[in-house]
């Protein structure tokens, strides 16, 4: 089977590459930068080099493969962040049309129901619409949890501040995920028929409180008495603009933080919640302590 994946060498894209490749496909991997390549190579895959903005570049990748891994890359100071993650959805849509591919796995996130009201990820929302309106095109939308990653975040604020903590909610429990578990789930998805045209798969590593989460992450790193912070909305906003984040950024972090703190961005995940993935909380506190400590 031929595959293409986009995202470069990313959490996710990596280990998916890597599975690919050892079940026997020829796998594509895109990437924006050619300093990739060797690295992409070496895992004996192919590297595309150009990027996601660019409709006939992603046309004249896809041709040809019997399916893509698409996902949104980051960036780091949007002018308008749900519009370009819904213009990137609308290239995507645009090239696979153009390609003929037939199936498609396309990275989302929790929260995608929510059009407005989620930060980036109603940008999201956006850009599995524009994928929706396909054609003869088997698709399914993983809608992995909070990565635990985004955790690494708060070590300046452990070691500066003594604290951990975000507009997430008093003693909220949050949805987690790690990357590996995604990319288990989307290698699942690209070597299995689609059960349907449209499909939504959710990804989820673990559920825990805030609390519990300062405690599992604050023993790790040798301080079990860290503190989950509950922030106002406003605090969090202004804490993320002082940090260095531009103001849409930080707004719509805020934005997606309240969200959670609500309860909106998990609600359509809490009437379809999925068995647990492999990757628990504890585990990932191993990979923090190193960060920390690094």
């Amino acid at each position: 089977m031929k595959y293409v994946i986009t995202g470069s060498l990313g959490h996710i894209s990596k280990p998916l590459t890597e599975t690919l490749v050892k079940a026997g496909h020829h796998v594509t991997v895109v990437s924006s930068s050619a300093d990739r390549k060797p690295a992409i190579e070496a895992l004996g895959a192919h590297a595309a080099i150009g990027s996601v903005d660019d409709a006939q570049f992603l046309a004249n990748t896809f041709k040809g493969a019997d399916a893509v891994y698409t996902m949104i890359p980051p960036t780091w100071n949007p002018a308008d962040w749900k519009a370009h993650i819904h213009n990137i959805g609308k290239t995507y849509a645009e090239a696979i049309k153009a390609s003929g591919v037939k199936r498609v796995v396309n990275l989302s996130s929790v929260g995608a129901h929510m059009p407005d009201g989620c930060g980036p990820v109603s940008g999201l929302h956006h850009a599995e619409n524009e994928l929706n309106k396909l054609d003869g095109v088997a698709l399914t939308h993983l809608r992995p949890a909070f990565f635990y990653h985004n955790m690494l975040a708060n070590i300046g604020m452990i070691k500066g501040m003594g604290i951990i903590g975000g507009n997430y909610g008093d003693n909220t429990t949050m949805v987690l995920v790690h990357p590996a578990d995604i990319a288990v789930a989307a290698a699942e998805e690209l070597q299995q028929p689609a059960k349907s045209d449209r499909n939504i798969r959710y990804i989820v590593s673990d559920e825990r409180t805030t609390a519990d989460v300062a405690k599992v992450l604050g023993a790790a790193i040798g301080k079990p008495e860290l503190p989950w912070v509950n922030f106002k909305d406003e605090d969090a906003y202004n804490g993320m603009v002082q940090a260095g984040l531009s103001p849409e950024m930080a707004r719509n972090y805020t934005e997606m933080g309240h969200a959670m703190a609500t309860g909106e961005m998990t609600a359509e995940y809490k009437q379809n919640k999925p068995a647990y993935s492999a990757i628990r909380l504890e585990d990932f506190a191993k990979e923090f302590a190193a960060a920390y400590h690094a």
